[in-house]
């Protein structure tokens, strides 16, 4: 089952929540400069470009992404004169060398053909001395929301399993994301998490995203039949426990990991 992405506001009512906070503790830990020129590789709908406009004064940032719908939406949500998008792919970025001063991907690296070749192409359009830097969710233990969901959706079709990111990407953790960036040639290596919580008011509010289709886990709901769906929802409320309001409240850690350019 190949992973969709081609409706950036239903992406941004299932991640965005999560994806916007994430974005904003990554670029405060890389703590830049006022004033440099920014790339955001696989901006998705815009959740990092919005915090390097907010958060890191850039004099530029140029937002790419291989999705149209994605780039509309990113575009939309981010009313900036300092952020430009368009529709780009990872592994042939759209500038020469030595052309930015931070290059940087979010919730990305994983979803890529060819993570080794996307690297050594966002270090080569980075001048000498920048950052280049990406985060990760922490697929193994640290996203609570898709480990109960894959454990609920094994539960009631062992064959899911096999959807799982845990197992798809191991890549998502700090050995394995340091040795990519070392192997690009990059400085300075370092790695560190990233921890974000998010209060749902109830369990439809959780749900409704996993069924607009867009990632892993709601392509495989959308998978489903009509009959199989309200099993994997009964499945899923039990583990997560809501409160006695019916709130629940989750937690999910990412991987960040950056390294200088020579």
């Amino acid at each position: 089952m190949a992973d969709v992405w081609d409706a950036g506001d239903a992406y941004e009512g299932y991640m965005g929540r999560w994806s916007r906070p994430l974005a904003a503790a990554f670029v405060e830990w890389l703590g830049a400069p006022d004033g440099l020129e920014w790339l955001d590789v696989g901006c998705g709908t815009g959740a990092v470009t919005a915090a390097i406009v907010t958060g890191a004064a850039p004099s530029a940032v140029l937002a790419i992404d291989p999705s149209p719908g994605f780039v509309a939406t990113a575009r939309r949500l981010t009313a900036s004169p300092l952020a430009r998008f368009t529709v780009g792919d990872a592994a042939t970025l759209p500038m020469g060398d030595d052309a930015v001063d931070r290059c940087v991907s979010g919730l990305v690296v994983n979803f890529l053909p060819d993570a080794s070749a996307a690297v050594a192409e966002m270090r080569r359009v980075t001048r000498r001395g920048g950052w280049v830097a990406a985060y990760v969710w922490d697929y193994a233990g640290g996203m609570e929301l898709l480990r109960e969901f894959w454990a609920a959706a094994v539960t009631v079709d062992p064959g899911a399993a096999q959807m799982d990111e845990r197992h798809r990407f191991p890549l998502c953790a700090p050995g394995p994301l340091g040795e990519l960036w070392r192997s690009a040639g990059l400085d300075g290596v370092e790695s560190r998490p990233l921890t974000v919580s998010t209060h749902f008011p109830d369990f439809d509010d959780l749900w409704a995203p996993f069924l607009g289709g867009q990632g892993p886990a709601p392509a495989y709901v959308g998978s489903l039949t009509p009959e199989r769906r309200p099993a994997l929802a009964r499945e899923l409320r039990r583990r997560l426990h809501p409160s006695a309001d019916g709130a629940i409240e989750l937690t999910a850690r990412a991987w960040a990991v950056r390294g200088r350019r020579r």
